[in-house]
């Protein structure tokens, strides 16, 4: 890999308000373990993601968000963070973690970190100290720690369940053998919730904010964002029969959305102010409406916030149509960007899940014996048309790593390789995330497909990985990875994430239709072929998502034009 120069990005002065970078970037998501393994252990790590910067500024991406490389057990593939100031060896060093920034920055591509801070590890130092103080000290109160119900307080302080399954509550043995208070975790039972009406807890994290961005990280994105704060008195509730495990088609979860998550962000909004550079934040917050999301992006709180609406709308032009247009009325209307996304660590890959037939709640997973399996061709061409429509959109994008390769959800996973704990805690009702975090292919005929030089792979890649292989896609024009590249390049020459969108008129119901500053987007969501207009039949033919003769958009097929 060649080595350009190190120089820090950072401009001294902040931008113009309104022109901040993350407004209009597209942000590449790495989940560091299945990005590229350098030392053959089989586990992606820091160095391995260094050596593929070139690649990723050929693809034209703006920032990379990294998921957790910090200390931790790996119950929770990282999610579970037992020190938050450093690098798990399993991934490198901090010293990795400083080359790897600079050689990004070297190349215009900022980094933002991952910060998880509903829970942490149960092998973090504060919580080893709470488990060894009594009820009632100063280390119990930095998390959530409750006597039971009933006699000897047998029964969980409340019948909350875990987002992986099974109860929300753990109870502790006491030094002599008895049992004694229970501890909450909204997740594993190895990740317990922290207590955020504590000043500790929130002095505890403004430390750990300044500790990455002094060493110039350029923002955070924020696990369960609207998690942290629990309605007083921790009062019953039960979710919805498979309904979303993240709680983002309901209202008035006593642990989901509460408004003091609003003053934590505020407090370090301000953290960040003290900072050049124009650092951002960025939340995941699972929540019903967008109206509902755009509360955590108001002018002194977070700066962006992954729209979860607009990711689990289906491919349909009418509900994509409504769900952007709220979209950019509730987004800027409080100053900030619609930031669109289509997959992440945490969902089926868009590729399959657009084809999936039957309902499939988040975090649920599919897997071989999952109803409305997906036709891969299909799902295939309609992630090439729904990423293309994404990325006309004004604001800001997220992508996952593997996705400009057309990488579809891994479902024949064998059950003693799966790792997520959804599949355990559930006893094997539901598959869980593993599908969506198969280690990507790099080279066709290397060991693991490149991506490991020893072979190793911590999950098993499938047979159809040599054929999506990033350099079999390179030699093809008409790959998926050089549609990503074409989208990317010509958002950039036409400044589309700065744009203004403006709705047309005159198609069909299967038809979404838009122009965006000179380009105009046709996408056709349904199964027959759409003729254009007689207006846009000398039109220019910018992108393609599938072939394209020039007269009809073929099903679940995006165009760009440039009218003439």
């Amino acid at each position: 890999m060649t080595s350009p120069s190190t120089a820090t990005l950072h401009p001294i002065g902040r931008s113009t308000p309104g022109t901040e970078w993350w407004r209009t970037a597209v942000i590449y998501q790495i989940y560091p373990r299945s990005f590229a393994d350098s030392n053959g252990d089989g586990l992606g790590d820091l160095p391995g993601i260094t050596a593929h910067l070139d690649d990723l500024a050929a693809l034209g991406v703006d920032a990379l968000w990294l998921s957790p490389f910090y200390p931790s057990p790996q119950k929770d593939a990282g999610y579970d963070v037992a020190d938050y100031c450093d690098v798990d060896p399993l991934f490198g060093t901090l010293a990795d973690f400083d080359v790897l920034q600079a050689e990004a920055h070297a190349r215009g591509i900022r980094v933002i970190v991952d910060l998880v801070p509903n829970h942490s590890s149960d092998r973090h130092a504060w919580f080893q100290r709470a488990l060894a103080a009594e009820p009632g000290s100063a280390e119990r109160a930095r998390y959530l720690f409750r006597d039971g119900k009933g006699d000897g307080g047998q029964l969980p302080p409340n019948n909350w369940e875990s987002v992986f399954g099974g109860p929300a509550w753990t109870r502790t043995t006491n030094a002599d053998g008895t049992l004694g208070q229970w501890y909450l975790h909204l997740f594993d039972t190895s990740q317990p919730d922290f207590d955020w009406a504590n000043p500790e807890v929130q002095e505890e994290f403004r430390r750990i904010l300044r500790f990455w961005l002094d060493r110039g990280v350029d923002g955070f994105r924020v696990d369960v964002a609207h998690g942290l704060v629990k309605t007083d008195g921790l009062p019953d509730h039960l979710p919805a029969v498979d309904g979303d495990s993240m709680g983002g088609d309901s209202d008035d979860v006593p642990y989901w959305g509460q408004d003091g998550v609003h003053e934590i962000y505020r407090d370090w909004n301000r953290v960040l102010a003290e900072y050049a550079g124009d650092r951002a934040l960025c939340a995941e917050a699972w929540l019903p409406t967008v109206d509902r999301t755009a509360l955590w992006v108001r002018p002194d709180e977070m700066h962006q916030a992954f729209n979860f609406p607009y990711l689990q709308t289906e491919w349909d032009a009418a509900h994509l149509r409504e769900v952007i247009s709220e979209s950019l009325r509730a987004f800027p209307a409080v100053g900030a960007p619609a930031t669109w996304v289509l997959s992440n660590h945490d969902v089926v890959r868009h590729t399959s899940r657009l084809a999936l037939t039957a309902e499939n709640p988040q975090g649920h997973g599919i897997g071989p014996d999952s109803p409305g399996q997906p036709i891969p061709e299909v799902g295939l061409a309609r992630a090439r048309a729904a990423t293309a429509v994404m990325l006309s959109l004004p604001g800001s994008a997220y992508l996952f790593q593997g996705e400009e390769l057309g990488l579809p959800e891994v479902i024949d996973l064998p059950g003693d390789a799966r790792q997520d704990p959804t599949w355990f805690r559930t006893d094997g009702e539901r598959y869980g995330r593993d599908g969506c975090r198969v280690p990507i292919p790099w080279q066709a005929d290397a060991p693991a497909y490149g991506f490991s030089p020893s072979g190793a792979t911590w999950l098993p890649q499938p047979a159809e990985w040599a054929t999506l292989a990033r350099d079999v896609q390179e030699a093809d024009e008409d790959s998926t990875l050089w549609l990503y590249r074409t989208l990317l390049a010509t958002r950039r020459a036409y400044a589309l994430g700065s744009g203004d969108l403006e709705w047309l008129e005159g198609f069909g119901t299967d038809v979404l239709a838009l122009r965006n500053g000179p380009v105009t987007v046709i996408a056709n969501t349904g199964d027959a072929p759409v003729a254009l207009p007689a207006a846009l039949e000398s039109a220019t033919l910018l992108i393609a998502s599938t072939p394209f003769a020039g007269t009809a958009v073929p099903a679940d097929t995006t165009v760009w034009l440039l009218a003439g």
